[in-house]
């Protein structure tokens, strides 16, 4: 390919792939732009910006966007309580808008025909990208790699890439020990591939890299507190350090160092991608696993029933499903968005925690605007609630299921034998 093939700005991670990509692309006749996120990372930016460099990369562009990570992606999914299948908190799912806005910025403002990344074919990453990368410039082009035969034909494996970083002197974290994938932001890191790919493989324990595996972790619980307002975490309070934090990000970064000392956050998983194929994937997030248990507790205290209902139903289902299936620059999620804040009017008030050894333990909330009224609920006084009321909730209750086992009574004497919900006779 000749040397007038383009100016192409890859996401950049300084990592194996993409590092080995940048190389690979101006092999091509590319003219290469690396671009790095700064999503809140513990990475060293100025060996990242070198390493491209040296590697090939024209320009290297490193964008701050942590605060927006955290106030506009991070705080929603607080929010929802965002989760995938139950376990994945969608760490890698969230920072992906907020990069692929970033990109596309710098890659309007530089003149660059293409934008680029190296995930994989078979992952989840490259339709979270590009279909962020067309909701927010429809026209763009985009080079995938690894979609690519005579990328992928060449580099069938991690391995390949290992022998073709030794052949290009390019330093890579990874190694044939160690060939596991990763990515990290503010909220998470994630590991895959390698080993890991036996999903009945216990990860060693020198893979994670966040927590104190909760066996390590201190003998001596730690005690902490957060304010919400509307849903959002406002205060953080830690009496054993005498501090108190409110800035956002702060506040997650003080969260962070709590959950990685005391063990808490570590998930591993075989998960449903979005293109069909299951993967087993490892992942640490210690900060946000404590406010989404803090977060769901309050909401037992202040939040409505069938609004809580509606939204654990509805909103928390499909926003998290949108952020895992890439498709947050659209018109449902706008939709799912709106219905965040009414939602949340009323969460409102502190939660009490312990953590412990890979726990978070709630102790206790409190709220001036909750629901739950102690004198009605008490076993020790009426509170205002008349208890012969019941009995006409439970006859109405009851009619249609009266008539229900009615029917299967009369079906029995007519021969047929009624069975039971599970399909047994009765």
């Amino acid at each position: 390919m000749s040397a007038s093939a383009g100016r192409v700005l890859l996401a950049y991670s300084g990592g194996l792939d993409t590092s080995c990509i940048l190389a690979w692309l101006i092999e091509q006749g590319y003219e290469v732009y690396a671009f790095m996120a700064d999503v809140g990372q513990e990475e060293d930016f100025v060996a990242a910006e070198k390493k491209a460099l040296a590697v090939g990369a024209k320009k290297f562009f490193l964008a701050d966007l942590t605060r927006e990570f955290v106030t506009e992606l991070i705080y929603p999914a607080v929010q929802v309580n965002a989760i995938y299948e139950n376990v994945y908190l969608l760490g890698t799912s969230l920072a992906r808008p907020v990069i692929a806005r970033g990109m596309i910025a710098v890659a309007e403002r530089e003149g660059c025909d293409f934008v680029s990344h190296g995930c994989t074919g078979k992952g989840n990453d490259q339709v979270r990208f590009e279909l962020a990368f067309y909701g927010l410039k429809p026209d763009i082009k985009v080079v995938a790699p690894w979609r690519l035969p005579e990328f992928y034909n060449r580099f069938p494996g991690r391995q390949a890439l290992l022998d073709y970083a030794e052949q290009k002197g390019i330093p890579v974290a990874q190694t044939k020990a160690k060939p596991w994938s990763t990515d990290e932001n503010l909220f998470h890191i994630s590991y895959e591939a390698g080993i890991l790919e036996d999903p009945n493989t216990t990860p060693p324990p020198d893979m994670w890299k966040l927590t104190t595996a909760p066996e390590d972790a201190p003998q001596t619980p730690e005690r902490i507190s957060v304010e919400f307002k509307a849903g959002l975490p406002t205060k953080v309070t830690i009496p054993d350090q005498n501090k108190t934090i409110t800035d956002p990000v702060e506040i997650f970064l003080a969260l962070n160092a709590l959950g990685r000392k005391h063990g808490v956050g570590r998930v591993d998983i075989v998960e449903n991608r979005f293109i069909g194929v299951k993967s087993r994937g490892c992942y640490e997030s210690p900060g946000a696993t404590i406010l989404r248990a803090a977060h769901v507790d309050l909401e037992g205290l202040t939040l409505d029933r069938n609004v809580r209902a509606l939204r654990d139903q509805f909103v928390t289902i499909e926003f998290s499903r949108i952020l895992y299936n890439g498709h947050f620059f659209t018109p449902e999620r706008e939709f799912i968005t709106s219905a965040i804040p009414a939602s949340q009017r009323t969460v409102n008030g502190l939660v009490h925690l312990k953590l412990y050894k890979g726990n978070v333990v709630i102790e206790g909330r409190e709220s001036s605007e909750g629901l739950y009224d102690e004198q009605q609920s008490s076993m020790d006084e009426l509170g205002g609630f008349e208890p012969t009321d019941t009995s006409g909730f439970i006859q109405i209750e009851s009619i249609r299921i009266k008539k229900w086992a009615q029917a299967n009574i009369r079906k029995g004497q007519a021969g047929v034998e009624p069975k039971d919900v599970y399909g047994s006779r009765v």
